[in-house]
Formats: C-alpha cells, sequence, structure tokens
C-alpha cells in the first residue's frame, strides 16, 4: 500500500486530504447573535446628551415663565450659556414670554400653560429612551425607528416656533434657539442611529404594541408635568376683578381721544368701550398693541386711543425724554386723525428708525412723516398741534393717570400693569365678561 508522507484531514466527503502545511489560517468566528449587537449601539448615548440639553433649556424658560406668574418685573436668563447672568428690561426672550405664542388656554388661567414646560417633558422623555436604548442588548432598527419618530415632534415645533419668532415677533430668544439647537441635533443623532443599527430579522413584523406603550407612556409624563403645574397654578388674584383704579373724568370735550377701529366695522356684536393709553415710540406701548392684536380679544372692544409722549419736548411731566420724537409723532396723528390709525401702526413698525431720527434730526423726522402721509403737512410743529397734544396730556393729569404707557382702561376701570402681559388674555376675557 503506498502511503503519503504529508498529514491528512478529512474533506467534505469524508476522503483524506493533503493539508498544506506552508499556509497557516486564522479564524475568529464571533457568536452571530454578538456581533450586530455593538452596531449603532452608541447613537442612543448621544441623543441622550442632546436631549437633557433640551431639557436644560426647557426648564430655563419654564422657571422665568412660573417667576412672572406673581405679576411682578423679574430678571430672565436669556443666554445659551449655562450659568449666565439673568438679563431684565427689553430682550427676545422676555417678547417670547410675554408673547401669545408662549403658552396655552391663555383665556382659562392666568398666564395659561406654558408651552416650555410639554417641551422639557418631551426631552425628559426621549432623554429616558436613549439610556433605555444604549442599555439595551438586542437593539435592533425596531426600537431607534421609535426613537426617531419621537425627536420628529421636538424638531418640527422649533421649526414652527422659529417661523413665528422671524414672521411675528421680529426677534428671536436665545434661550429658545438652544432649545431650537437641542431638537435638531437630537433629530440628526437619532436619524444616523437608526441607519447604524442592525436590521431586525427578516420577516419581523413592526412591534405596534410596544410602540404604543411607549408613546402612552411619553403621554404620562408630559401629563403629569403639566398636571402638576395646573394644580399649583396660582388662580385668586382680587387684581382681576377690582382693576387698579377708575377714571374720574370720562368726557371728552377737546375731542382729543383717538378712535381705533378694530376688526369688522359691520360685526353687529356689541362692543365695550376701551381706553389705550400710548405712546407711539414706546417699546412696550408696541409689545401690548401685538399682544392685544394676536389675542384677537381687541375685535370685542370699542378702542379709543389717548396719546401720551413720554417725550419732555412736549410733556412737563417727564425730566428727560424716553422717547425722542414723540411729541411730533403724536402731533401728527392729533393733526389728522382720520389717519392716526394708519400714523401708529407706522410708527409701531419702524420705531426704532423714527426713535434715531427724534433723537438727532427732529426736522428730519417732521419730514418723513409729511411724505408718508401729505394730509398732516402744515400742521405738525404747529400752535394748534402743540396746544392739542397738551390738551391730551391735561386729560390724563385730570384723570390722575401714572405718568407711565402702556396703560388700558375697560370701560372706565384700569387694568392693572401686572395683568397687561402675561395675564392679559385671561384678565381682558374676565373683564369682558362681566361687562355683558
Amino acid at each position: 500500500m503506498q502511503t503519503s508522507d504529508f498529514p491528512t484531514e478529512p474533506d467534505a466527503l469524508g476522503v483524506d486530504a493533503p493539508r498544506d502545511l506552508g499556509r497557516t489560517e486564522t479564524v475568529t468566528r464571533m457568536p452571530e447573535d454578538r456581533a450586530p449587537r455593538r452596531r449603532g449601539r452608541a447613537w442612543p448615548w448621544l441623543v441622550f446628551v442632546a436631549a437633557l440639553l433640551g431639557c436644560y433649556y426647557a426648564a430655563i424658560s419654564t422657571h422665568s415663565f412660573i417667576t412672572w406668574l406673581d405679576g411682578q418685573e423679574h430678571a430672565i436668563s436669556c443666554s445659551v450659556v449655562p450659568g449666565a447672568d439673568a438679563a431684565t428690561g427689553a430682550t427676545g426672550c422676555r417678547t417670547a414670554m410675554l408673547s401669545t405664542y408662549s403658552s396655552l388656554f391663555r383665556t382659562s388661567m392666568w398666564g395659561g400653560i406654558p408651552v416650555s414646560l410639554a417641551a422639557l417633558g418631551v426631552f425628559a422623555f426621549i432623554a429616558g429612551f436613549g439610556v433605555y436604548l444604549g442599555l439595551k442588548k438586542d437593539l435592533t432598527r425596531r426600537d431607534t425607528g421609535f426613537l426617531l419618530l419621537a425627536t420628529l415632534l421636538p424638531v418640527g415645533t422649533s421649526t414652527a416656533y422659529a417661523i413665528i419668532s422671524a414672521t411675528k415677533l421680529g426677534e428671536f430668544c436665545t434661550v429658545c434657539i438652544g432649545i431650537y439647537a437641542s431638537s435638531g441635533a437630537a433629530f440628526i443623532l437619532a436619524l444616523v442611529g437608526h441607519f447604524r443599527a442592525p436590521r431586525a430579522a427578516e420577516g419581523t413584523p413592526v412591534p405596534w404594541g410596544r410602540w404604543f406603550l411607549w408613546f402612552f407612556e411619553g403621554v404620562v409624563l408630559v401629563g403629569a408635568l403639566i398636571g402638576i403645574y395646573v394644580a399649583v397654578a396660582p388662580t385668586d388674584r382680587p387684581s382681576v376683578t377690582k382693576g387698579c383704579g377708575e377714571l374720574v373724568k370720562v368726557e371728552d370735550e377737546a375731542k382729543i381721544l383717538l378712535p381705533m377701529p378694530t376688526g369688522d366695522a359691520r360685526d353687529p356684536a356689541p362692543r365695550t368701550p376701551a381706553i389705550a393709553v400710548l405712546d407711539p415710540l414706546c417699546p412696550a406701548c408696541r409689545a401690548f398693541d401685538r399682544r392685544l392684536e394676536a389675542s384677537e380679544l381687541d375685535q370685542r372692544l370699542s378702542m379709543q386711543v389717548l396719546l401720551f409722549p413720554l417725550d419732555s419736548k412736549c410733556n412737563w411731566m417727564v425730566k428727560s425724554s424716553l422717547h425722542p420724537g414723540a411729541c411730533v409723532v403724536s402731533e401728527a396723528m392729533l393733526c389728522a386723525p382720520a389717519s392716526a390709525p394708519r400714523i401708529l401702526e407706522y410708527a409701531f413698525s419702524e420705531q426704532q428708525r423714527l426713535l434715531e431720527l427724534g433723537k438727532t434730526n427732529e426736522a428730519a423726522l417732521k419730514a418723513d412723516l409729511e411724505q408718508h402721509f401729505p394730509d398732516v403737512k402744515g400742521c405738525v410743529g404747529s400752535a394748534a398741534a402743540k396746544a392739542r397734544v397738551n390738551k391730551s396730556l391735561r386729560w390724563a393729569v385730570a384723570n390722575a393717570l401714572p405718568v407711565m404707557t402702556p396703560q388700558l382702561f375697560v370701560g372706565q376701570t384700569r387694568i392693572c400693569d401686572e395683568d397687561t402681559d402675561l395675564g392679559l388674555e385671561y384678565t381682558l376675557t374676565k373683564r369682558l365678561e362681566a361687562a355683558h
């Protein structure tokens, strides 16, 4: 029998075959169920970090909202940098918070329910779900798919609010920008993590029952936060029903109260008489006007405007011009009462530019108004125009009005200052109900 000098090993058919001693093969086999589990494992943790950042910004925004519920002025955190000092005065964050878009159900409760509170709940759920997926052993696209869908909610809401800020408010809140960025980062990371995760076994159905359970858990979390807020939010506000003073002298013999038509004049619904005390170059007055218009409650008012320019050029009650040029714009409105609503709207929309003209070149401001509203030409700056502004101020003195703007009277009752910003819709709704 012939023998071979080469060692043999059984081939696939059980027949001995020579082994090649010059070739060394090292085959490392990994259990098939362990290899795919490592894929995409880090991405849920990155989503967790982005959602945690979103929680921080939403919590800061909610805290600013809650501190405002006492009706007092407070500093507002308005920085994307954690730990930065809070700011007072006019900021983009204050404008956004006081706008009608910052909360829901504003006519049912003072201030309403802040949208940022719901955002806090959504981000908290996404963060928790990211931790769950990061620890899950058999992670597949069936799991990351739900995470991706969950991040669509904050990114869609952020897109809508960014559009509102650009088109309605005209300025951006920096804390809100932090929320927008966190939403976008969470979505992108969830999207990448979804495609990095292993596919589920072929033929495995989508676990709709499990997805519904996760969705229900998220709804319960957000609902619990809102329920706690509603339970502890202040409800008893004497200022809403009592107001802050009454008009002493309602008569307008000098005809200096300017009618401001709102809504459809053909609407037969009864309207409640109201007087707004405004300075046409006052930023707070512009913000108040925008809030009132956005609430649509102005359509239930028969509105008149009393001009009260905080400009020392014509107002002897102020020592310095808080809003230079306001006297000139007020004269223009009193010179042409029929054009007063359009002049006021123009002054609000071009407020910053007109303030600069009033500060540096009052003649240029006058020429600007005469160019846009020819019917005031020859009247602005005249003795008659100055006298009408003076009569407007005298009417304010006769009614013992405080030296400030804006002010709102519904009927003869003055709405308290703290009820003209965050609580405007609630307070005005209650006053209108009482008037009818």
